[in-house]
Parts: C-alpha cells; sequence; structure tokens
C-alpha cells in the first residue's frame, strides 16, 4: 500500500476528483494549505497598498491505494492538475505499513 499525497492549485481540486474516481478510488482526504516553491509568493494591492503575499493558497489530496495502482493514480493527477504555468504543485509516494478501519477492524488492503 501507498499513501499518494499531491499538492495542487486549488482550482483544479474538482478535476483532479473526478479523475481518481474514473480509476475507481472511493475515498480522499483534502485539506486547504498553504506554501510557496518556486513561486516565491507574490505582491497584491488591497486599497492601495501593495502587501507581499508569501504563502499561496493549495490544496493537499492524500490517498492510500494499492501500490499497483499508484502508476496510474500518478498519471491521473498529473494530467488533471497540471496548467503548464509554475506553480502546478507536486505528488509524493510514500509506503504505509498497515491500515485498519475502525468501524470494522478490517486491516490492509480490505479496509481501503
Amino acid at each position: 500500500m501507498k499513501l499518494v499525497m499531491a499538492i495542487i492549485k486549488p482550482f483544479k481540486l474538482d478535476e483532479v476528483r473526478q479523475a481518481l474516481t474514473e480509476l475507481g478510488l472511493q475515498g480522499m482526504t483534502v485539506t486547504e494549505v498553504k506554501g510557496y516553491g518556486r513561486q516565491k509568493g507574490h505582491t497584491e494591492i488591497y486599497r492601495g497598498a501593495e502587501y507581499a503575499v508569501n504563502f499561496l493558497p493549495k490544496i493537499k489530496i492524500e490517498v492510500v491505494l494499492p501500490a499497483n495502482m499508484v502508476e496510474n493514480a500518478l498519471d491521473a493527477i498529473a494530467a488533471a492538475a497540471k496548467t503548464g504555468q509554475i506553480g502546478d504543485g507536486k505528488i509524493f509516494v510514500v509506503p504505509v505499513d498497515q491500515t485498519v478501519r475502525i468501524r470494522t477492524g478490517e486491516t490492509n488492503d480490505s479496509a481501503l
């Protein structure tokens, strides 16, 4: 099992969710986060004053899935989230040792 974490632009969330749903994934965790990479923030003008915005709004998606689905999920996320502009995001894949469904006590792949 693997944990796939993707940091994407907020307006791409629906497209990424749809792409993962088409793969047969039944659930995901979505968190509103802030951060920066190569974008390094930007400046905004509010009531005539200029402000530096160092952390940009992003969305973090987390999905745990069987190892044999990881490549398809990575391709789906990358295709759906890509705008071709700086700040499209990143995808991380982390091993998961064990999973337990609290309600039923199912473990590992049957708990997904």
